[in-house]
């Protein structure tokens, strides 16, 4: 079956964007985004919530076609078109959007159906209050964290009104010149 990994970048006292959602602290530079690129290359599902899609359906379908482009706006561009995009949003009409799944309602039915389809884990990117609510339906099955070094003092949190403690196994962690640390983490549920 396949499993929702949340991608997101985290400060070391555990947000996720700042107070008006800024991510103008997370330091992202070559090394990781080759990282990154060559890790979601794999993936064939990309999950956002309603605002981070749009975000992301502003820049990425266009984004290889500027004479400015840099590699990493060339390949993940590519791989943006081709992925599946699956969003959950009460406002948005799936009619209108190409290659992309809404889901306004049912969200752990729809989304379990999704883990049984075929094909690669779906990958949760960003998009805090989306993952607040996956959470609270445990339906997130683990977490590709990239820590920065920064203590924001406020902002958006990673997590928040968490009910039930949420077991989770160590994977791997990666150490990057920038200071970043990559933490892969596997919901544990045994």
């Amino acid at each position: 079956m396949r499993k929702i990994i949340s991608f997101m970048h985290l400060s070391l006292d555990g947000f996720v964007a700042g107070p008006n959602g800024e991510l103008n602290w997370a330091k992202v530079d070559e090394e990781l985004f080759d990282y990154v690129g060559s890790r979601i290359s794999e993936g064939d599902t990309a999950l956002y919530g309603r605002v981070t899609y749009q975000m992301m359906e502003s820049y990425w379908p266009t984004a290889a076609d500027q004479p400015d482009a840099s590699k990493h706006d060339i390949e993940h561009s590519k791989w943006y078109k081709k992925a599946h995009k699956v969003v959950l949003s009460n406002t948005l009409n799936e009619a209108e959007l190409t290659n992309t799944t809404v889901i306004s309602d049912n969200l752990s039915d729809r989304l379990n159906e999704i883990k049984q389809q075929g094909g690669e884990d779906i990958l949760l990117f960003g998009s805090p209050t989306a993952t607040h609510a996956l959470l609270e339906q445990n339906l997130i099955d683990g977490f590709w964290l990239f820590l920065n070094p920064i203590v924001l003092g406020a902002g958006i949190p990673l997590f928040t009104d968490i009910k039930n403690k949420i077991n989770l196994k160590l994977l791997n962690t990666r150490q990057f010149a920038s200071g970043v640390t990559e933490l892969n983490y596997v919901v544990d549920r045994e």
